[in-house]
């Protein structure tokens, strides 16, 4: 449950941020999007591993996840039990969630208010 909330909180904290910031509100349907596909991407991945078919490369989903997809990505891990393990793949995982939620606080704040944010 609380990595739900995790996940629909960032797309809604997107959302509002749209609303109050020079955010366009597109990104967070975009996220919205991109979390659902993602999702999809893991659950066709651990099918692949269980089944010994091909697999999705690991590039492709951490792509997704910067792109604004780790909400789904996140869920997805946990619901599946996928990529939960290989502490490699988690690290890169957990950066490209630092970088998309960096690059929507940049788009969100004016740039000099945001080094001002990151430095408090």
């Amino acid at each position: 449950m609380p990595i739900i909330v995790i996940a629909m909180g960032y797309i809604a904290a997107v959302g509002y941020a749209s609303l109050e910031t020079q955010l366009p509100v597109q990104i967070s349907w975009t996220f919205a999007l991109l979390s659902a596909i993602t999702y999809l991407f893991y659950a066709v991945d651990k099918r692949a591993a269980q089944n010994s078919k091909q697999r999705t490369p690991e590039n492709v989903l951490h792509w997704l996840s910067v792109l604004g997809g780790w909400p789904g990505a996140l869920i997805a891990q946990q619901q599946f039990r996928h990529k939960t393990r290989k502490t490699s793949f988690r690290v890169v995982f957990y950066l490209t969630v630092i970088v998309n939620v960096a690059a929507v606080s940049y788009l969100a704040l004016d740039g000099q208010e945001f080094w001002l944010w990151i430095g408090k």
